[in-house]
């Protein structure tokens, strides 16, 4: 319908929601997922206020797309962080070298790819942010899917599952913002980011065990 501030003023009513769901109904509370649920809010709250006042964006260095970008970087980094702090290093090294070579040069070759695709519209610095922006988020479900292969367990599978949603997320709203505006697509970004927070809320309630049953995937479908 059009309707982007409106959407936009939703999307912060429900990401605010989550993070009261999260405070009051979640027992243990890890700082750091809080810190991801937190930063990403504020990050969307002045997102939204620079659409109901366009002129706070009518200067010639464009802070809030900076200051923006950046919190939504760091969020992700909470979330990196939380998967890191859980994972046995040495082991992993160990047991997956070909998976974890195999995702960084997937990683690369998709960061530059995808940033590229908008360099006709970037400045240098924008570029960089593009370029930081996309790494940190195929970081994100690199660092994702290592946890699944090491944990394979419910906790580690929403977490991952999460993650590509962030992925299909960001890369379709790449596409919105510097290729077409084709609405739809503003939609499947919104559609796929709520289904990310969703599989992410579910983890927060769930710890780490340890499934002698084969993979987890079977409890999913079944």
């Amino acid at each position: 319908m059009q309707l982007e501030v409106g959407a936009a003023g939703l999307r912060v009513s429900l990401l605010i929601l989550l993070n009261v769901l999260y405070y009051y109904y979640v027992n243990y509370k890890r700082p750091l997922f809080l810190s991801f649920l937190v930063t990403f809010c504020v990050a969307e709250i002045i997102n939204f206020v620079s659409l109901l006042f366009p002129e706070m964006r009518a200067v010639q260095i464009d802070y809030l797309y900076y200051t923006v970008n950046s919190l939504y970087i760091l969020s992700y980094v909470f979330l990196i962080l939380l998967m890191l702090r859980t994972m046995d290093f040495f082991e992993i090294i160990k047991k997956f070298p070909f998976h974890i070579f195999i995702m960084i040069v997937l990683d690369v070759f998709f960061v530059v790819i995808v940033t590229d695709t908008a360099l006709h519209r970037l400045s240098y610095a924008q570029y960089f942010m593009e370029f930081l922006y996309n790494a940190v988020v195929m970081i994100l479900l690199t660092v994702a899917l290592i946890n699944y292969l090491h944990k394979d367990d419910l906790k580690s599978i929403n977490l991952l599952i999460g993650s590509i949603f962030i992925v299909f997320s960001e890369v379709i709203q790449l596409a919105y913002f510097y290729i077409t505006d084709i609405n739809i697509l503003n939609v499947c970004c919104s559609l796929f980011l709520v289904i990310a927070f969703w599989f992410f809320y579910q983890q927060s309630r769930l710890g780490y065990e340890k499934h002698d049953r084969g993979p987890i995937y079977q409890d999913l479908i079944s």
